[in-house]
């Protein structure tokens, strides 16, 4: 599959996912609106998942595969903790799910296997934010980093309104900020927003907000 196909078939999914980088932890929010062309999926879909009492993330892209990785990355994150009796650092984390949507995406299917992750987190050496492309390559952000259709829409915010040291808590105002952006823009994007904090406490939901788009009398 070339770059443009693969371009086209992100751009249906369509979603806004945010990571930021904060002084005293990574705040991860996402929208909730899962679609499938013009259709509106699923107004409900969760879009951020914890994956160990330090780390989480996003996903943007084919729902199927999102669960399928999400899956695999929990159980081997387990078991690597098992096996050595200690947590992994981000990096690891990172690159073992980079592995996993390097060899994703290469398989032969019927249906490509398309989705991207941000992934938050922390370890002993400190917090982190990467961003798993569709292709499998890792990137580390120092300071935030957006995914799917809605992101151009998020960035615009993000890039004029970052400032480094930011708070936790003036890092999850600014996510709500790009996302809200995002979902007024972009028609992939809405439903409402979920948001979580990563912080020396571990991995906390802060807000799940649901927008009521039903016509009223």
């Amino acid at each position: 599959m070339d770059t443009e196909s693969i371009e086209k078939n992100i751009m249906k999914t369509g979603t806004t996912t945010v990571g930021i980088v904060c002084k005293d932890g990574i705040v991860l929010a996402a929208d909730k609106r899962s679609s499938a062309g013009y259709l509106i999926a699923n107004k409900t879909q969760k879009k951020i998942s914890k994956i160990c009492d330090y780390a989480a993330i996003t996903h943007a892209g084919l729902v199927s595969d999102a669960q399928l990785l999400t899956r695999i990355i929990k159980a081997q994150i387990r078991l690597e903790q098992m096996r050595r009796n200690k947590p992994l650092y981000i990096k690891e984390i990172a690159n073992l799910l980079g592995t996993l949507m390097y060899s994703n995406i290469r398989r032969m299917s019927m249906v490509p296997g398309i989705v991207g992750f941000l992934l938050g987190g922390k370890d002993i050496k400190g917090f982190y934010l990467y961003d798993l492309g569709i292709d499998g390559s890792v990137t580390d952000y120092k300071d935030f980093a957006a995914t799917g259709s809605g992101s151009v829409f998020a960035f615009g915010v993000l890039e004029d309104s970052y400032k480094p040291n930011l708070s936790v808590d003036e890092g999850v105002k600014l996510a709500v900020k790009a996302v809200s952006a995002a979902m007024q823009r972009d028609m992939a994007s809405g439903g409402g927003l979920d948001v979580v904090t990563i912080t020396q406490k571990g991995v906390e939901k802060v807000m799940e907000k649901l927008v009521d788009t039903r016509l009223k009398d």
